[in-house]
């Protein structure tokens, strides 16, 4: 298996890789002037292989390779110290970290990160490439659209609607919904802006 994108990220899935006992076999990055990350070689874009996992955070850039590298098999890691029910589905290329925890009857889409010691509890559905950042909690039936980026600590209140590509502030408790291509943040969370 090969990474794409050798920042931070990278470093948190090579860890889970490694309590997974999983081969990693080199990281791919546009930056030549990276040539090691951790120990394993980053090999020049242009050479790139699969098995794949897109190790960026950043949710638009997650996108365009998806998109840009769509031949090629992508994998999905679940960190062996998350919980995630039997009864909740998480499709190809998403990430779960250590101490998430999963309810059942939750739908993950693709490229998604469900990072450190997030909750996310029954029935939500996360659409693709969104990521739910460190111990952020959605309450039962919450929806996140595309891309949207829950920040860390932020709670979203059961029923609640996040719009496609929007950025809830990191300790935010969201209370109503919020549309799609925005910025909201507080306690109660408000829009401040459009992106």
């Amino acid at each position: 298996m090969y990474l794409y994108g050798a920042g931070g990220h990278a470093k948190v899935i090579i860890d889970i890789l490694k309590s997974l006992k999983k081969e990693l076999q080199g990281i791919f990055d546009d930056h030549t002037e990276v040539t090691d990350l951790l120990g394993i070689p980053v090999l020049s874009s242009e050479k790139v292989r699969g098995p794949l996992m897109i190790s960026i955070g950043n949710n638009l850039v997650r996108k365009r390779l998806a998109e840009k590298l769509d031949r090629y098999h992508f994998e999905t890691l679940v960190s062996p110290f998350a919980w995630m029910s039997d009864l909740s589905a998480i499709a190809t290329g998403s990430v779960v970290m250590p101490g998430v925890m999963v309810q059942p009857c939750v739908r993950i889409g693709k490229h998604c990160i469900l990072n450190t010691s997030s909750v996310i509890e029954h029935d939500c559905e996360i659409a693709d490439y969104a990521h739910i950042s460190p111990h952020a909690t959605l309450c039962g039936n919450v929806q996140v659209g595309e891309g949207s980026w829950i920040g860390a600590g932020a709670v979203i209140l059961p029923g609640v609607k996040i719009g496609p590509w929007s950025v809830v502030g990191a300790g935010s408790v969201v209370t109503k919904d919020i549309p799609g291509h925005v910025v909201a943040v507080g306690n109660y969370c408000r829009v401040i802006k459009k992106i």
